[in-house]
């Protein structure tokens, strides 16, 4: 089983909180490509690191 996310959500990182709001580019397995707004475009595997979604980013 893979990743619970999809592209084009929005996501933070729990271990890096200072890398920003997220947006997801694409999902295969627990791969999760992800586009921050601090730390530009990461490879992050969502099975060791903890990454939250967000719901309504203008809220942040």
């Amino acid at each position: 089983m893979g990743s619970m996310l999809a592209p084009g959500q929005w996501v933070v990182l729990e271990t890096a909180p200072d890398w920003g709001l997220g947006q997801v580019q694409s999902v295969t397995g627990h791969r999760v490509t992800v586009n921050f707004e601090h730390a530009g475009k990461q490879l992050v595997r969502d099975d060791v690191a903890g990454l939250t979604p967000v719901e309504d980013p203008e809220d942040r």
